[in-house]
């Protein structure tokens, strides 16, 4: 897919799972370590690239949310979205990552809930990035 960019984000990375990320413009320079659970030393203070990931895709998805929800001509409230990234072995032998997204939508009924999270999905460049290449569960509630 082509697209006309309107804008880049930089970062570097240095020292991969272990290391530490700058972006261009030093609003983020954190230490990464990989998770004791992925066998790594699992430092406080610092994070890994699933995590990084699931909060850019929990924006971006609420981001995505609000065009959805501005096309139906409804109003949002107090919206929020957790993302869940999954990192483990792919049945190929590499490695690959899952994405289950809770988004909460107080205020609406259940169905224009759903509705509106499966219109966000298709608008979201995260949620079109890994379209067909990992797993992603929506879970939407109407909690207020």
């Amino acid at each position: 897919m082509k697209i006309e960019k309107i804008f880049t984000a930089q970062a570097k990375a240095k020292g991969g799972r272990d290391g530490h990320v700058t972006t261009n413009n030093n609003v983020l320079t954190i230490d990464l370590s990989t998770p004791k659970e992925m066998g790594g030393p699992g430092k406080t203070g610092a994070t890994n690239p699933e995590q990084l990931f699931a909060a850019g895709y929990a924006a971006c998805f609420e981001g995505a949310l609000g065009v959805a929800a501005r096309q139906a001509k409804v109003q949002l409230q107090e919206v929020t979205i957790e993302a869940f990234i999954g990192f483990g072995k792919a049945e190929d032998g590499g490695y690959g990552i899952s994405a289950d997204l809770h988004i909460n939508l107080p205020g609406f009924e259940q169905a224009q809930a759903e509705e509106l999270v499966e219109a966000a999905h298709g608008i979201c460049p995260y949620s079109r990035a890994t379209k067909g290449n990992i797993e992603v569960t929506l879970n939407t509630t109407t909690n207020a």
